[in-house]
């Protein structure tokens, strides 16, 4: 079987001049030569294709593929990460993950929370600043929580993300909104404890491989999983997989989440809990990243004893179940 792989290289976006920040999201060169060997000690044979553009290129001279292993982020607007699952649809060629509809959704923050709260599954009480205007009539208790409505990795996300007062939320927003172009979603703070739930499969075969707490140490820079915090974890941050009532509950959310959602292949799911201790979703991600060491989601499956290949031959399995 020929598996090739797309995804946006962060180098070629610092070799054009983008900042660290701005290019955060994109795949390290080591974490696509971990996918590709993982690949071929599984048996597959390989191609790296790369980003939207090399892919557009390999389909017009007429390149074609069995399945596309997709990590894609995109660059611009809120479909960005649908946009190469959308021209494979359209060439009908089979890829990992989940289809441009849920791609789309999950990365807008502020739509992902009004279709989980439809279906039942906690999630914090939230407003959308979509201009200032907007400001004067979020009406939630603080304090308050401001992030971009659609950014991933910790971008846009520092210890001034917390507010307790008017004048503060002003001053997040109005930075948030100039910076990043685009609507800040505010949320009642979530001052309990922090989860990311690794799953892999779809819909009745989706599993949840395990819970893992987010543990932010003494020296790290305010009380939020941030950028700044995420990018030097290894100093700030500690990892725990638990499994007591409170994680198991945390699991069975996100399990709901992810099927309820219609996420495919594998993802993760991030909550907080609340000031009773319940569990709340902050954000789905069926793009999770992948680099070996330093993701979120390869750290759990560590934890786990998931090994890497193991991890990368479930997604490549989960893809092939579920086209028969």
């Amino acid at each position: 079987m020929k598996i090739g792989i797309t995804y946006d290289l962060r180098d070629d976006y610092l070799a054009a001049g983008y900042s660290l920040e701005e290019t955060a999201e994109f795949d390290r060169a080591d974490t696509i030569e971990a996918i590709e060997q993982a690949l071929r000690s599984l048996g597959y044979q390989t191609d790296r294709i790369g980003n939207i553009k090399s892919l557009t290129k390999r389909l017009a001279v007429g390149n074609r593929w069995d399945l596309v292993f997709n990590i894609a982020e995109g660059f611009q607007g809120f479909g960005r990460e649908a946009q190469v699952p959308a021209l494979l649809d359209a060439y009908n060629i089979p890829y990992t993950g989940s289809d441009p509809l849920v791609l789309s959704l999950a990365l807008h923050k502020g739509m992902t929370k009004h279709v989980l709260r439809n279906l039942g599954i906690p999630t914090a009480d939230f407003a959308l600043v979509e201009m200032e205007d907007d400001i004067t009539g979020v009406e939630l208790p603080f304090p308050l929580f401001a992030k971009p409505v659609a950014e991933g990795t910790g971008k846009g996300i520092t210890a001034a993300s917390k507010v307790t007062t008017r004048n503060d939320l002003s001053n997040v927003c109005r930075k948030l909104l100039t910076k990043y172009r685009q609507p800040v979603l505010i949320e009642t703070f979530l001052p309990g404890r922090e989860f990311t739930v690794g799953i892999v499969g779809t819909g009745r075969d989706a599993i949840a491989i395990g819970t893992m707490e987010v543990h932010l140490k003494d020296r790290a820079a305010g009380d939020v999983y941030s950028y700044f915090n995420k990018e030097n974890y290894e100093e700030l941050v500690e990892y725990r997989l638990v499994n007591d009532d409170t994680a198991q509950e945390a699991k069975e959310d996100a399990l709901a989440a992810w099927r309820g959602l219609g996420c495919r292949d594998a993802g993760r799911v991030d909550l907080r809990a609340d000031c009773m201790g319940r569990p709340n979703i902050m954000e789905v991600n069926p793009l999770a990243g992948l680099h070996p060491r330093h993701s979120d989601f390869p750290i759990l499956c560590r934890l786990t004893g998931i090994a890497y290949e193991e991890l990368i031959g479930m997604i490549i399995r989960s893809a092939l179940r579920r086209m028969g």
